[in-house]
């Protein structure tokens, strides 16, 4: 039985990585990403990264318990790409994922970017479902990444009015 707390709505705040509770919620992601990918297709960002000026770290709380995060990574070249998402397994099935990364384009949105991008890893069924359920498109390889077998690459438009389709 879910609990009454469990089900409560999250509280997803702008907040510092360097916090016990959320460097333990990183370590529970990274544990994961490396039982599903060799080291070459985890493209991890450590907690200096996350500290960076061109990062938002977001912190998804129930009751004051660290239950999921996401971040915002502002690329130099004016896009915003899709960061460190997780959720405890405990906390899954109920569209937190969702409130992040709804949270995440909303600060890319303020910021005045028009496109989101993301990588993820093929294993990784229901976040490759968030992504296509939340519009992005699937596209090739970004930035510094290299093709890899074991990725997917999506990107969103999120620029007021635009109706421009994804590009590949």
């Amino acid at each position: 039985m879910i609990s009454r707390r469990s089900r409560s709505v999250a509280a997803i705040r702008l907040e510092s990585p360097r916090q016990d509770d959320v460097m333990r919620l990183l370590a529970a992601l990274d544990a994961y990403l490396e039982s599903l990918y060799p080291p070459e297709s985890n493209h991890i960002l450590d907690i200096d990264t996350l500290c960076a000026p061109d990062i938002r770290f977001f912190v998804a709380r129930r009751g004051g318990e660290a239950v999921g995060c996401g971040a915002l990574r502002i690329d130099s070249s004016g896009y915003g790409e899709v960061k460190r998402m997780f959720v405890r397994p405990a906390a899954r099935g109920q569209k937190l994922g969702r409130a992040i990364l709804t949270r995440i384009e909303g600060q890319a949105s303020r910021e005045g970017l028009e496109w989101m991008r993301l990588e993820t890893g093929i294993h990784q069924a229901e976040a490759l479902a968030l992504y296509r359920r939340a519009g992005y498109a699937e596209r090739g390889p970004f930035g510094e990444y290299a093709p890899d077998p074991l990725s997917r690459f999506f990107e969103k438009n999120i620029g007021r009015g635009s109706k421009r389709r994804a590009s590949g």
